[in-house]
This record gives structure tokens, sequence and C-alpha cells, in this order.
């Protein structure tokens, strides 16, 4: 295999890597004509257009496929990405650090992806694909959840869909989480456990907003930091806003219910969530707001 002809970390002219190596000068994904590879760059000018890029965790970067207006089709950049193992190409991710220079973050390989809806530059509601993307190398263990919208990568294409037709789009709209790229997307976050107790069966575990979907903008139930993955009880108990969280992660439980009872069903008042972030901070303020 060809050695990597970047180093993490680096900045290079955008213009550089395209006469040096081959690709598109504009778009956001960039096969190559002349080599093996594949480029994706990612800033934050793309989020104009609905795109919404980000590390899940330290090893997966999601990445939002190319489309400005209307549902994103598995054609041009998108098929070169989600065929790129077949067809034997490389992918490495870029950050746009401002016009023309773009930081190499990292080789990737596509290890999922999904659909969400999200609005289009013109600001019209439309389906999304979200990449799900592996740094080579990583000993991250990923295993893929199969649910009703999910998409698994395969080469066996008899096994992979295409976008969602409008009653699926529908579904997507009306789930109060929904099981495609957002919930895949807190499984990662959360490394796939309870951010609570730990537990690590993602089977079981609930992606929940931590700002009501009733109460949420349509960009706060979209955002991955508005999320939080919890086992049964302690999704039941935060959704009825039985239990919340200060910032410092400690839990906090409603006066509505007695001591006893929590102690029945497994709250010792005691529980922490570590590493919070600072979206996460926010969106709990606004929960402790609904919890008063």
């Amino acid at each position: 295999m060809q050695s990597i002809p970047f180093t993490i970390g680096q900045e290079y002219r955008r213009r550089d890597i395209n006469v040096e190596f081959g690709g598109g000068w504009q778009s956001g994904i960039s096969p190559s004509g002349q080599n093996p590879f594949i480029f994706i760059f990612s800033g934050k000018s793309g989020h104009q257009h609905g795109y919404r890029d980000r590390w899940e965790n330290k090893d997966i970067f999601s990445y939002t496929g190319e489309g400005q207006i209307g549902n994103m089709q598995f054609t041009k950049g998108n098929l070169a990405i989600k065929e790129h193992i077949k067809n034997g190409k490389r992918i490495f991710l870029f950050t746009i650090v401002k016009k023309g220079i773009v930081r190499y973050e990292g080789e990737l390989f596509l290890i999922d992806f999904d659909f969400f809806v999200g609005p289009d530059t013109k600001g019209n509601e439309r389906t999304a694909i979200r990449f799900f993307l592996q740094r080579v190398g990583s000993k991250t263990d990923y295993q893929i959840e199969k649910n009703p919208i999910s998409i698994v990568p395969s080469l066996d294409e008899s096994r992979v869909r295409d976008t969602p037709n409008v009653t699926e789009r529908s579904g997507m709209v009306t789930s109060r989480v929904g099981q495609g790229a957002y919930r895949k997307s807190i499984l990662l976050r959360w490394e796939n456990k309870c951010a609570v107790t730990g537990f690590p069966k993602k089977e079981i575990l609930i992606a929940s907003h931590i700002h009501p979907w009733k109460n949420a903008t349509d960009y706060e139930r979209l955002d991955v930091e508005n999320g939080i993955l919890l086992s049964p009880v302690y999704d039941a108990l935060f959704d009825r806003r039985l239990i919340s969280f200060e910032n410092n992660g400690k839990i906090i439980l409603s006066s509505t219910l007695l001591a006893i009872d929590y102690k029945s069903i497994g709250v010792t008042g005691k529980e922490w969530i570590g590493n919070l972030s600072n979206g996460n901070k926010h969106y709990l303020e606004l929960h402790r707001c609904l919890c008063q």
C-alpha cells in the first residue's frame, strides 16, 4: 500500500493537494481520478447547507454527505464514500482552517451510514446522509446496530437500500429521537454505555433528548449535544422530570417521589454523570428549568 502522503496536524494549500493528487477543487467530497484517494473536507461553512460533521468520540468521525438542495442521493461523492472499500479507495480527512488552507486530520474508513432529516440550503426539509468513519489503526470495536431504517455497509449490495421514501421520512420526523443517524451518534458519543450507570447493553439503552423534542428548535432536535444515553429506569425518570443532573454531573431527585420510592427502583441519589460537554451542560440547564 502506498504510504500516506500527509502528516496529521499539518496544514496544506488545497490547491497543492489537487494539483499533485487530483480531485475536485470545490466540493467537500473530492475523489481523485489519478490516485486511489478520496479527500473529504469539513468546515463551519457547511452549516449553512445543513451539514453537521463532528468527532463522535476520539476515533469515529461523522460526516454529512454532499448535496445542498433536496434529498441527498448515493451518487458522485456520496457513492464514492459508500463504495470506497470495494473500489480500493482510501479516505483522507481535512479540516478547513481558512480560505484555501486545510489541516490534515487522518485516514478514515467507512463503518456505517444512515439518514437524518434536516434543512437544505433553502431551508426546506430534506433527507440527508450521515457517514460514520473510523480512524485507520484505531482500536474502537464498533458494532453495527440493526434497526428499521439502519443502513449496513456491506459488499453485499442486496443489503443496501436507497434513501428513505416519503413515508419513511415522515416516521423519522415524528419519532421522539429516531432510530437512524441521530441514535447512532448518541451511542458513539456515550461509547455505547448508559451515561449514569455505565451499563453496556446498547440493545436496551434509550437515546433521549435532554431538552425535550416538543420544546426544542429544529437545530436542537438534531444537535448531538442535546442527546443522552440512558438505561430504561433512568430514562423514564429523566423523561418525566423526576430526575435531572447538575452541571457537575450530580443527580437531582425530585421531591415528587419519596426516598423509599427511589430506593425501591435502584436509584440511590449518589449517581453522577461523567464527561459532560459544555453543550450537554447547556441543555441540562434547560431541562432543570422544566423540572421546577
